[in-house]
């Protein structure tokens, strides 16, 4: 949790940053703003142009000579475009030689694609942190990577900062709270959850058999009744497996449902799917601001801006961002 003085303190006036610049790419554009806004300063000024064959022409507009820069670009909606942009952004920040390029990816889409779980298949996450390190990027920093062996896939540093404290301020602690993992493979995270909350875990044991983006719940370890249950996860499209977790636990006696999803992602049917099901309040982060889909009222979305303007602030004063890290 930030606390608003410790915000304050976050700010980089003076001679201090100079050197400093922040840009945003199409894909975060809000987020951006948000986190300049943090540190005190104004975005910098750049420009991307779509040419009617679909190519993409990017421009800093503004001197980088000998700064350092910050690009801020979740590669999403439109996952390729976005994630072409990025590449050719910090591309023309090396070619107008800046000292340096950090890339802050709030959501890397391509994060689900880390295993070669098929025959014959690309691991599409590896390709991308490759063409990242190709295109110049000195360091990267993202949020609840998907899975975070990714960081392995770079060779240069990679800062993979966690939402949970902001979301779990979010939820606040009042009522009987139970967390609920939606599968075996988040458990892990969730139980950070739990031990933050001060609540039990209950896992949702489901099964995936295609790439439809949709699982089946089949059973529930733990105990729900009677309690507030707070499902956790890291990403959500469809919000199929959240709404079928959440009527699973109230199948079981939950007193009431609630979801914290660090990046909504949304599309097609989710908005219809979440209205219509026993959640009554989804929390998501602003990793993701480019939606296809009207989001729901029952969406609250809580900024990340806080967290990555100290990220920022402690790399370029050369501190330790272990902090962070400590919840």
């Amino acid at each position: 949790m930030i606390e608003a003085d410790a915000r304050e303190a976050m700010r980089v006036t003076g001679t201090e940053f100079e050197e400093l610049l922040v840009f945003g790419g199409s894909g975060s554009p809000r987020l951006t703003a948000a986190i300049c806004d943090h540190l005190g300063i104004k975005p910098g000024r750049g420009e991307v142009i779509r040419f009617s064959d679909g190519n993409l022409f990017v421009k800093v507009n503004q001197n980088v000579r000998g700064r350092h820069v910050h690009l801020v670009q979740s590669s999403v909606f439109p996952a390729n475009d976005n994630f072409m942009e990025l590449l050719f952004w910090i591309d023309a920040f090396k070619r107008a030689s800046a000292a340096s390029v950090t890339v802050l990816m709030p959501y890397f889409s391509y994060a689900k694609a880390d295993k070669k779980d098929e025959p014959r298949v690309s691991i599409r996450a590896r390709v991308c942190a490759q063409s990242i390190e190709a295109a110049g990027a000195d360091r990267v920093v993202t949020m609840d990577l998907h899975a975070p062996q990714i960081q392995g896939f770079f060779t240069r540093p990679v800062d993979d900062l966690y939402a949970l404290p902001l979301l779990a301020e979010a939820i606040g602690d009042s009522g009987d709270l139970v967390v609920v993992s939606p599968d075996a493979g988040f458990a892990k995270q969730a139980r950070k959850y739990a031990r933050r909350l001060g609540a039990p875990l209950a896992i949702a044991d489901k099964e995936r058999v295609d790439h439809s983006e949709t699982a089946r719940v089949v059973d529930l370890i733990g105990d729900v009744r009677g309690r507030d249950a707070v499902i956790v996860d890291d990403f959500t499209i469809t919000a199929g497996t959240l709404t079928e977790v959440a009527e699973s636990v109230m199948e079981h006696g939950a007193r009431s449902v609630r979801a914290a999803v660090t990046h909504g992602v949304f599309t097609g049917k989710s908005m219809e799917r979440l209205d219509s099901s026993p959640i009554s309040r989804l929390y998501v982060t602003d990793t993701v601001e480019n939606q296809p889909v009207r989001l729901s009222p029952k969406v609250q979305k809580v900024s990340v801006a806080p967290l990555f303007a100290e990220a920022i602030t402690r790399i370029h004063r050369r501190e330790s961002i272990s902090v962070l890290f400590d919840f």
